[in-house]
C-alpha cells in the first residue's frame, strides 16, 4: 500500500474519510466514514460538574504542541490500537506542517493525558485521547474546546461517540448532515491560537 502523505490525508478528511489500521506493527490501513458521524457540538459543549471544578483548580498544566510525539505514542499504547507505526509517521509530518495539534495534560511534570487531531479551516478531526490519570484526558479535552471556541472553530469531528464523549454531549448525525456542515465550516479561517488566548472557564 502506498505510503500516507499529507496530500492523501487532506483529501481524505475533506470527503469525510479517516485512515484505521487494523493493529500497530501492521501495514493494512482501511478508509471509514461512518454513517452516522459523532460530532461534539462546540456551543452546547456540557462539561460534568466535577470535571469543571478539577480544571477551574488548575492541578494539571496544560499546554499545545510541546509533545506531539509523546501524546500520539501514548494514544496507540494499548493492548489493540488502530494508530500503527505508519499512523504515527502521517500524523506527525501534519504536526510539522501545522497541520495536525495535540493537547498535553502533565502532572507534576510527568504527561498524564492528551489528545491529538487534524486542523483543516474551521474543523477540528479529533482522532484520539489518553490517559495516565484519572480524568486527565477529560481535563485536556475542556482545554481543547476552550481553543476551538477562540480560534472560530465551528466544528469537532470524533468520528464516533464512546462513553467519554457522551457525557460532554456527543451526538450522532447522518452523514449527508454531516458532509454539509463539513464543506460549510472547511471554509472558515479558524486559527490554532496560543495557550494564553483561553482561560479555565469551564
Amino acid at each position: 500500500m502506498p505510503a500516507l502523505t499529507p496530500e492523501m490525508l487532506i483529501e481524505a478528511y475533506r470527503q469525510g474519510i479517516f485512515p484505521m489500521a487494523d493493529s500497530y506493527g501492521r501495514r493494512t490501513i482501511r478508509w471509514y466514514a461512518p454513517d452516522p458521524r459523532a460530532v461534539l457540538p462546540l456551543d452546547t459543549f456540557h462539561v460534568p460538574k466535577n470535571v469543571g471544578k478539577l480544571y477551574r483548580q488548575n492541578r494539571f498544566e496544560l499546554t499545545t504542541d510541546r509533545a506531539f510525539g509523546d501524546v500520539i505514542r501514548a494514544c496507540s499504547d494499548r493492548e489493540e490500537t488502530w494508530i500503527s507505526s505508519a499512523i504515527i509517521e502521517a500524523y506527525t509530518t501534519m504536526h510539522r506542517l501545522g497541520m495536525a495539534h495535540s493537547v498535553e495534560c502533565w502532572l507534576n511534570g510527568v504527561l498524564a493525558g492528551g489528545l491529538y487531531g487534524v486542523h483543516l479551516g474551521g474543523v477540528f478531526f479529533g482522532e484520539s485521547m489518553f490517559h495516565r490519570a484519572r480524568d486527565a484526558s477529560k481535563i485536556a479535552l475542556v482545554h481543547l474546546v476552550d481553543r476551538l471556541r477562540a480560534g472560530g472553530f465551528t466544528l469537532l469531528d470524533i468520528q464516533m461517540v464512546t462513553p467519554t464523549t457522551l457525557q460532554f454531549g456527543a451526538v450522532e448525525i447522518p452523514r449527508r448532515e454531516y458532509l454539509t456542515r463539513l464543506s460549510a465550516a472547511l471554509h472558515v479561517r479558524a486559527v490554532w491560537p496560543p495557550d494564553s488566548a483561553t482561560g479555565s472557564e469551564a
